[in-house]
């Protein structure tokens, strides 16, 4: 019985065989066998095995070309913003080195004992937790100054900025307030903070928004960081002093 999956021809020749190939381009191997004391060829076409393999890649492209486009930004984020002249510098971007508790400090660690904070590609992160957390500055500040700095709050964040002791809020201000009448605020974007101390003042606002006019400050203190409620990311965290 002659099968049915491929084709035959009623007879050899290369005729029929020339017509098998045109029905079935590609590479291929004649299978010879013997039944009714002749030779009939049969044609069987070879598997491209690279179009094959192309086929079953081809669910996985979208998906290898989607991984692509969120990694690339992931090998960008390395801030590497040099502070304007004058000002200095108050975060590694590596470690925390120049920062600490109360009681200890974490120089040349990327993270604190707590895990509440992490610097990375530039920035510190404060990571969400239970309770607060204050990370300060191991130097102390008693000169006028101008303070600025960058942050991205994630939905309804809260943090903050201490000013030598006081706190100046620091959250995702639309949400959490205090200052939710911002024009210029961006949601889960960065936002600059520029804070300028004078006598004993402090003069803050967002983007060019005023927080506070006229924040009464002690004589002398560190700047410190709060972990409160979500995550927030500071960077670009710079300080000059005024005469």
């Amino acid at each position: 019985m002659e099968s049915a999956k491929y084709p035959t021809t009623k007879r050899s020749g290369t005729l029929h065989e020339e017509a098998a190939r045109r029905m079935y381009p590609g590479s291929e191997t004649l299978i010879f066998a013997l039944a009714r004391n002749s030779f009939r060829p049969q044609i069987r076409p070879e598997p491209d095995t690279m179009n094959m393999n192309l086929l079953h890649l081809l669910p996985t492209l979208p998906l290898a070309a989607f991984c692509l486009t969120l990694a690339t930004p992931a090998l960008a984020q390395t801030d590497d913003f040099k502070p304007e002249p004058g000002y200095v510098s108050l975060i590694q971007g590596k470690d925390l080195t120049g920062w600490g508790y109360k009681t200890n400090n974490f120089d040349g660690k990327t993270e604190s004992i707590d895990g509440r904070y992490t610097a990375k590609d530039g920035m510190i992160v404060v990571n969400p937790g239970k309770g607060l957390a204050q990370l300060w500055t191991t130097r102390k500040f008693s000169n006028d100054f101008h303070l600025m700095l960058e942050f991205r709050a994630a939905v309804n964040a809260d943090s903050g900025v201490f000013l030598r002791a006081p706190q100046l809020q620091c959250r995702d201000y639309l949400v959490a307030g205090p200052y939710k009448n911002l024009q210029r605020y961006k949601a889960q974007d960065w936002n600059e903070l520029e804070i300028v101390v004078q006598g004993g003042v402090a003069h803050c606002t967002c983007n060019g928004e005023v927080l506070e006019a006229a924040l009464k400050l002690p004589a002398t203190g560190p700047i410190g960081l709060e972990a409160d409620r979500g995550q927030m990311e500071y960077r670009r965290i710079r300080i000059k002093d005024l005469p």
